[in-house]
């Protein structure tokens, strides 16, 4: 009886050799599972010819800065922290829905910068097959810059790139997603430094009573607070202290809902 094929495998094994197949290469990097997993992989494949770029601006919460730096030198990667220019962009901070296509292309025009300055010859960014069903304006911004997409491109989606992690015992490979700040600003309300400072610091502090995924939007008065589905319980038997976390940062009143990932509300 012939064994169960693996597509994994497969897929494992195109990721391999496109990266082996290029000269050096910058990737764009969050320090989420996504870009984590594909710069291990390029610095598997490339060593030090695969350099890590971090985009630095008030979207980034502090927390998550520091926690993509300490990934990145666990496996011996020194990230360079670019400024990016998003939050000067008009077209950014009124925030029409394609907001995101204007950030990447700051991401994208800064990592271009730097790649040509040392002569590193492409960019990659994280991007898994399950991006497909969400509107993602910064794939545009993507094509546009000619930036290669090696996991999508192999096939790798998002329970890929998480045995991938375990696999390689990367401590990023339960981490749960964290989109940008500006993505708890609804569609239309201009995205402002003090406004995602604000959502940083209430969610900085949801955090302190023992939520791990939290997502705070910012609608004025009121915060739409969302939470881990298996964490939905306790947030609710610790309303009170949510409340008072949240008055700290002028929210006059708040909603509690179970966060769903933008992949799984693309199929419902």
């Amino acid at each position: 009886m012939s064994a169960v094929h693996d597509a994994y495998a497969d897929k494992l094994a195109r990721l391999s050799s496109s990266l082996r197949a290029l000269d050096s290469l910058a990737v764009a990097y969050s320090g989420g599972v996504d870009s984590g997993v594909l710069l291990h992989a390029a610095r598997a494949a490339l060593g030090e010819r695969a350099q890590a770029l971090i985009a630095d601006s008030a979207s980034l919460a502090r927390s998550e800065l520091s926690q993509a730096l300490v990934f990145a030198r666990s496996i011996g990667v020194e990230p360079v922290v670019l400024a990016t220019g998003e939050l000067d962009d008009e077209r950014y901070q009124a925030n029409r829905g394609d907001r995101c296509y204007f950030c990447k292309r700051s991401l994208f025009d800064a990592m271009s910068a730097w790649a040509r300055e040392h002569r590193v010859r492409r960019l990659a960014f994280g991007e898994i097959v399950d991006d497909w069903s969400d509107d993602r304006p910064g794939a545009r911004a993507a094509r546009e810059f000619e930036v290669l997409a090696p996991l999508s491109a192999a096939g790798f989606s998002k329970a890929d790139v998480r045995r991938y992690a375990r696999e390689n015992g990367l401590e990023l490979a339960e981490k749960p997603a964290s989109a940008c700040l500006a993505s708890r600003v609804p569609v239309g309300v201009r995205v402002t430094r003090e406004k995602l400072a604000r959502i940083e610091r209430a969610e900085e502090r949801l955090r302190a009573l023992g939520l791990r995924v939290v997502r705070v939007r910012d609608h004025g008065a009121r915060a739409r607070v969302e939470v881990g589905g298996d964490e939905l319980a306790l947030a609710r038997a610790r309303e009170p202290e949510l409340e008072a976390a949240l008055v700290l940062e002028a929210f006059e009143s708040f909603e509690l809902a179970a966060y769903v990932p933008p992949a799984l509300r693309a199929r419902t």
